[in-house]
């Protein structure tokens, strides 16, 4: 048994280290910056970034974050465990975390066919735009977290807290970011 020395109460080491925050950091920015774009257009059309957005799916898009929330909490209890250095059952739980990101993937590939196949594409419009720059771009960080979560899984006994933490740390930025997506996206722009 490996024992986890880590100064818990320091306040230079946030779960997942400092590296990992700054990260974090740059990407909500990223985002945040990407979507106050996309309100100070919307302030020209409205109308458009309002009829556009009732284009979008929804319940597909509320399924997809409470998938995400619900595997955020898997990987959250997958973390727990493996500080309790009981490794069969973060696994367990990591498993379950990847499956739901599994599953994340396929409804937002449901959402992105139905839209293709409509003919709301890339180039619709300007909120199409953002659309599908924003959510692919979260839907890249999405794929690297489950890559992530699977490399820590493996051997997953001789993995150190920090980087179990930095992985965990990575897949709840994804949460983060699709609950800054989520109610712009689908909910703002479609009462406004």
């Amino acid at each position: 048994m490996k024992t986890q020395e880590i100064d818990y109460k320091s306040i230079y080491y946030p779960p997942g280290g400092i590296l990992m925050w700054i990260i974090i950091f740059i990407e909500v920015i990223t985002f945040c910056m990407a979507l106050f774009a996309a309100l100070i257009d919307a302030k020209a059309t409205p109308e458009l970034y309002h009829s556009s957005s009732l284009k979008l799916d929804l319940t597909l898009g509320t399924l997809n974050t409470f998938i995400l929330l619900i595997s955020g909490y898997f990987v959250a209890q997958g973390l727990h465990f493996f500080k309790k250095e009981s490794y069969s059952s973060a696994g367990r739980q990591f498993n379950l975390g990847v499956f739901l990101g599994i599953l994340f993937i396929v409804v937002k590939s449901i959402e992105y066919y139905n839209k293709l196949s409509s003919g709301y594409g890339l180039g619709t419009n300007n909120f199409f735009s953002f659309y599908w720059l924003l959510t692919g771009f979260h839907l890249i960080h999405v794929i690297i977290g489950i890559l992530i979560i699977l490399l820590l899984k493996k051997n997953l006994s001789a993995k150190k807290i920090e980087d179990v933490e930095a992985g965990t740390t990575f897949w709840h930025m994804c949460d983060l970011i699709w609950l800054l997506l989520f109610p712009i996206l689908y909910l703002y722009f479609r009462i406004v």
